[in-house]
């Protein structure tokens, strides 16, 4: 999978369990996105609905379709080559990477949380996730 994977900073303190697809594989600690009603799989593509950061590995084929995501926490995540603002809220915008929103982000649901950190693009910074 593309991408650099969430690294943990803040214990999460709100969870969800997910249905997930048994034949595929779900890297732990994997941005998640929302594909139907309780329904996630790995993110990637810019404007995805976020369920969230995998909690734990789903090995494919193991005959498990759940999965449980964190829905806040701090977490270091990969910024686009876009740069990103202190206090910007963020999107996604691919497999594990973050943009700053653009207009209606919130609105619909696009928004994984607020940078905690300035970057000009490509780093991994400090993001307190909200979903």
């Amino acid at each position: 999978m593309a991408g650099a994977i969430a690294v943990p900073y803040e214990q999460p303190t709100r969870l969800c369990r997910y249905t997930v697809d048994n034949a595929v594989a779900i890297p732990k600690y994997t941005i998640l996105k929302l594909t139907s009603p309780l329904t996630a799989e790995a993110s990637d593509a810019d404007d995805n609905v976020c369920a969230g950061i995998a909690m734990m590995e789903k090995v494919a084929s193991d005959g498990s379709t759940e999965i449980t995501a964190a829905l806040n926490g701090v977490w270091g995540l990969k910024c686009s080559a876009a740069g990103i603002t202190c206090g910007n809220q963020v999107g996604m915008t691919g497999a594990n990477e973050i943009k700053v929103y653009t207009t209606l982000d919130d609105e619909k649901g696009w928004v994984i949380g607020r940078a905690l950190e300035t970057t000009a693009g490509g780093d991994v910074i400090k993001v307190r996730v909200k979903v």
